[in-house]
């Protein structure tokens, strides 16, 4: 049984697990599974890079091959013409070479031709040499968005399978206690929500960018967490926080990794409102500080964007930095 191996791994490893104890598991897994898909939202973001950059290498890899085929071409009309002015063998050996570049750099064969093709010659062995080059890089970089395209496959897997293993610890419950943990976490979901919602309310802000991405993300108190989402009514933790800097003027990407390169670093006695904290080694959240000693955020699977108290540890993860945007 799931409860029985859970004892193993729970504070209480001599007795059954208490209820607490579970929810402390289930919400280490869920927690888990937002570290993962955060991870999964930065690899997603690199793809889309790569994949971008792919495609424009792949249009100068054409272009290339192009210019390549047309300058063989000549060679090709070079080949036929020496062959009617002075006969089969070297015309035709030209023709038929896999590589006219290296027939033609025979000293014989160049004082044949004379200069009158020289330029067409360096023209082909220019663009040869242009096209294997493209299609290194883009060798290169098709590696590369593989690569990262399993590592996108690999966190969004590992998320989903903490998540399936915090609702087999669930199930294995007995249903009384089952229904004890729920009523639990109801009553403590609806008193985050409700203080959230009062604290909402009494917001006044200004017109400063932070304020108004704070405001913008305050007005989303209730909503789910999903990851990859990003509204209008379905948040992860840096959808959440691109969305409502949006509306600031200010784009960020999906990524609490990467949205921390954005802006300048604060540290967290100098804080202000609209502030984003970030979270987690590497970084696996952020959130918007609301000043008063509190932050707005979209947490984890089974939770709802909240406003909680600003603290320098989020569950397991270190407070590693705030950026003022």
């Amino acid at each position: 049984m799931l409860i029985a191996a859970l004892a193993t791994q729970l504070p209480s490893a001599t007795a059954a697990p208490t209820t607490a104890s579970v929810q402390q598991e289930v919400n280490r897994l869920r927690t888990l599974a937002a570290t993962k898909f955060e991870a999964a939202n930065e690899a997603k973001i690199k793809v889309g890079m790569l994949q971008k950059e792919t495609s424009i290498l792949k249009v100068k890899e054409l272009m290339a091959q192009n210019e390549r085929d047309e300058a063989s071409n000549i060679l090709a009309r070079m080949a036929i013409d020496q062959y009617k002015s002075d006969g089969f063998s070297q015309g035709f050996g030209l023709l038929f070479s896999r590589d006219p570049s290296k027939y033609l750099s025979d000293a014989s064969i160049l004082e044949m031709v004379g200069k009158k093709y020289s330029s067409s010659i360096r023209k082909f062995a220019s663009a040869q040499q242009r096209l294997e080059a493209s299609q290194l890089v883009v060798g290169d970089k098709t590696a590369l968005l593989q690569a990262q395209q399993k590592r996108l496959n690999a966190e969004v897997l590992s998320a989903r399978a903490a998540l399936t293993k915090a609702e087999k610890i669930l199930s294995s419950m007995k249903k009384e206690d089952r229904v004890r943990l729920a009523r639990a976490e109801k009553a403590r979901e609806k008193k985050i929500f409700t203080s959230s919602k009062k604290y909402a309310s009494s917001y006044k802000g200004d017109n400063t960018r932070g304020s108004i991405a704070l405001k913008y993300a305050l007005r989303q108190i209730g909503d789910i967490y999903v990851w990859a989402a990003a509204g209008p009514t379905r948040w992860d933790c840096s959808g959440l926080t691109m969305r409502a800097f949006q509306q600031a003027g200010v784009s960020l990407p999906h990524s609490s990794r990467i949205q921390i390169n954005y802006g300048k670093s604060v540290s967290y006695k100098s804080l202000k409102p609209g502030d984003l904290l970030f979270y987690g080694k590497p970084i696996s959240h952020v959130s918007i500080y609301t000043g008063g000693g509190k932050m707005v955020q979209a947490p984890r699977p089974g939770k709802k964007v909240e406003v909680v108290p600003f603290t320098l540890r989020f569950g397991y993860k270190p407070f590693v930095g705030a950026r003022r945007l």
